[in-house]
């Protein structure tokens, strides 16, 4: 499982009950605790705990930033200094979190304590003020399940904020040319949200297929190996061993030039040069959470990421080629690939045949994916406009299919086929075995792309995020 931090900053007002503020202070920390949130707290920077001033918020901010918080909870456990929190979170530019605990009925006197709801209404719009984005757990006990439920979604929406923040993508060779869905705008992606590219040329791949041949054969080795126990090898031990060193030689200009995903040119230049597909390889580094994708697709590199981030990496993805209509399901899809699924999503236990229909061939991995409940994304833009287009599909029967594989459910694949035909989105998607759809529209807001979906299922999504089924 990925591993995020948030800093926790409760706050309060000096015109209500201070003792009251601390006591639910305590309290949500101890929910936190109890939740096992991975949290930063600012107990040492004043006597309560809590911000409420200028100092505080200096010495909150500096403290968190020293941490590498990946999102902000401010939690609001009285009225609350609207414009102190608001000052924090402006400093920080990570994911804020908005909550504060349920007001206990009014004393016999008429008296009350906290007025809690009334200062999340203040802070919310001083946020907006301060151009904050920010996330929004309902008014609720602090034992509910819909605090549970916020404060988990938060840190998976922070997961996707955070690979997202912290892209960099090798890309091996150009795209191929017959190719022209998978341009993408290198400079773009830079100035717009900080995704890198790390280019190499052909070459300097089988200069490190070499090397690492030479250098570190125990790694090519246990890749064999891993292969051999796992999959129903039809290919020859020299190509099984030129498989194993692409997939280790891939991984290892990934950790040279910092990556965290890759795109290859896949065909056909790559062929002529080792005489194997790379989707084996690729499935396999799929498998190990490097995100590794065909036809120099740097879009659908980033969809995985994402897709998998939402999970806090609990499931490794499919990434599959929406192929073609069921033959009798009017509702269903082939998605399809020659081997770019994790090993981990596989029903039928994977074969390294000697060819694929497609190239004559070895190099590609088959099997017949998990029949479930996925997630599908795909990240995509033109004309300089963003948008993730999320969705859920449910796997289902249908007939055998050489590579990867799996047939999905969808409500009505009509509108899913104009949402990828009218764009901006292509024929590649990723998919999770897990509903995702909440975390990834909530992390929008924070990448500065525009949410889409193929089902008109917008309100649900908002619905679940404001608790109303919890």
């Amino acid at each position: 499982m990925d591993q995020v931090t948030i800093g926790f900053a409760p706050t309060r007002r000096n015109l209500f009950s201070a003792e009251a503020a601390i006591e639910y202070a305590n309290l949500t920390r101890e929910k936190l605790k109890e939740l096992k949130i991975n949290f930063v707290d600012i107990l040492d920077i004043n006597e309560d705990g809590l911000i409420y001033d200028d100092q505080g918020v200096e010495k909150a901010a500096e403290k968190f930033k020293a941490a590498k918080i990946d999102g902000l909870f401010i939690a609001n456990e009285n009225f609350g200094t609207e414009y102190a929190v608001a000052r924090l979170a402006k400093k920080l530019d990570v994911p804020v979190l908005l909550w504060g605990p349920m007001d206990e009925p009014p004393a016999e006197d008429g008296s009350r304590l906290r007025d809690t709801q009334c200062g999340l209404f203040a802070i919310g719009k001083v946020l907006r003020r301060f151009k904050v984005p920010f996330t929004y757990i309902k008014n609720s006990e602090i034992d509910s399940a819909a605090f549970a439920q916020g404060v988990q979604d938060f840190i998976k929406v922070c997961n996707v904020v955070k690979t997202f923040n912290n892209t960099r993508i090798l890309q091996v060779g150009p795209r191929p040319f017959d190719f022209w869905t998978v341009i993408c705008n290198e400079g773009e992606l830079l100035e717009r949200f900080n995704i890198q590219l790390s280019p190499i040329p052909l070459p300097e791949l089988m200069e490190e297929i070499n090397r690492v041949k030479a250098e570190n054969y125990p790694a090519v080795q246990q890749t064999i190996d891993y292969f051999t126990e796992n999959t129903e090898v039809q290919i020859t031990a020299e190509q099984l061993e030129m498989v194993a060193a692409l997939k280790v030689a891939l991984q290892s200009l990934c950790e040279k030039y910092g990556c965290n995903a890759g795109v290859i040119q896949c065909w056909t230049a790559l062929q002529d040069l080792i005489g194997i597909l790379p989707y084996a390889s690729l499935s396999l580094l799929q498998e190990e959470g490097i995100p590794f994708v065909c036809e120099t697709d740097v879009h659908g590199a980033i969809s995985e990421l994402l897709v998998e981030a939402a999970s806090l990496g609990e499931h490794r993805a499919i990434f599959a080629d929406v192929n073609c209509r069921h033959p009798e399901n009017e509702n269903a899809e082939l998605l399809q690939h020659l081997g770019v699924f994790a090993y981990q999503t596989a029903e039928t236990k994977p074969i390294l045949p000697p060819r694929h229909f497609v190239f004559d061939y070895p190099g590609s991995v088959a099997f017949r994916a998990i029949k479930d409940e996925y997630t599908l994304c795909r990240f995509d833009g033109d004309n300089g406009e963003y948008s993730l287009l999320m969705g859920t599909a449910k796997g289902t029967d249908g007939p055998f299919n050489q590579g990867t594989y799996l047939y999905l459910e969808f409500e009505n694949l009509n509108r899913m086929e104009f949402k990828f035909v009218e764009g901006p989105y292509i024929h590649h998607v990723a998919a999770v075995r897990k509903n995702v759809v909440p975390i990834l529209y909530e992390a929008c807001k924070y990448l500065g792309v525009a949410p889409d979906f193929y089902d008109p299922i917008e309100e649900d999504v908002k619905a679940y995020l404001r608790g109303d089924t919890v």
